[in-house]
């Protein structure tokens, strides 16, 4: 009886409307992205038990698009992710950004960071790549992707999940992390960190990290750095030495105008510069 209940409420969740209310309120720089020319909106996307809800945006003609996962940060895919996603789709790209905390609650409708976190620490990680793979299967079958040039990035909790997912999934071509925690505690939900599975990836990985994020030590940053070393990884680790944690997040205080703009750029050179 739990288990159709369960599949009743991933079937019938919706995506998050506007910006998550634990960050109001919302920044006057915050970007607009329109659009036009595009197919952007709420899918649903079929996973082991039952749907879970995403956005996508995709240009509104052609077919064999490469494909960009955004992973959103702990407060879920509100309008600033959905917002990154149409900044893809209007480079050409299809980009999908899957709810994936909807099994453990509704992060959206929460106003404390503090009732977010416990959400959070419940999602794991093996649920969390196994519905990523769902989501390419989805963006290829049903959405005119190109399974040949696939990359993610993600966010702060997505940037974590984007080091994983590119020791995880071999079809990855380029992952962009933002301010991703690099080291933590295994637990049984969350068994491996970045800097255990630096030797792993699959593809290379552009780590961009800001100097005075009081979250992610710099010291971390620099353990990573000499895991990636000694592996031999293609993949670099970027640091902004003034910027904070967010510091790509436009639509709040931590948000750096120079620092995101010089990001964005690095993302979109480094997927090109391997074939996404």
């Amino acid at each position: 009886m739990k288990e159709i209940t369960r599949r009743k409420f991933i079937a019938t969740a919706t995506l998050a409307t506007g910006f998550a209310l634990a960050v109001q309120p919302i920044s006057a720089q915050v970007i607009a992205t329109d659009a036009k020319g595009l197919v952007a909106g709420a899918v649903k996307i079929p996973v082991k038990d039952g749907e879970i809800p995403a956005y996508r945006a995709a240009p509104a003609t052609g077919k064999n698009f490469p494909i960009v996962l955004v992973i959103q940060e702990i407060f879920g895919v509100h309008e600033h992710i959905q917002d990154v996603a149409r900044r893809f789709a209007q480079l050409g790209y299809l980009a999908i950004a899957p709810e994936l905390f909807v099994r453990q609650g509704d992060v959206s409708k929460l106003t404390s960071v503090d009732d977010i976190r416990p959400i959070v620490a419940k999602v794991p990680d093996a649920q969390v790549l196994s519905d990523l793979d769902a989501t390419v299967a989805w963006a290829v079958k049903s959405a005119k992707g190109n399974a040949d040039k696939l990359a993610i990035t993600g966010f702060c909790w997505g940037g974590r999940i984007t080091w994983l997912y590119a020791a995880h999934n071999p079809q990855v071509k380029a992952g962009v992390a933002w301010y991703g925690r690099l080291v933590g505690e295994a637990n049984e939900l969350q068994p491996k960190y970045p800097v255990d599975i630096a030797s792993s990836l699959k593809a290379p990985v552009l780590g961009l990290y800001g100097g005075k994020d009081t979250g992610i030590p710099l010291d971390t940053v620099e353990q990573m750095r000499a895991r990636l070393k000694e592996s031999r990884s293609k993949s670099e680790i970027i640091v902004y030495p003034d910027a904070p944690h967010a510091f790509f997040a436009d639509y709040r205080p931590s948000y750096r105008e120079e620092d995101a703009k010089d990001g964005w750029k690095r993302l979109l050179a480094w997927f090109k510069e391997n074939g996404v």
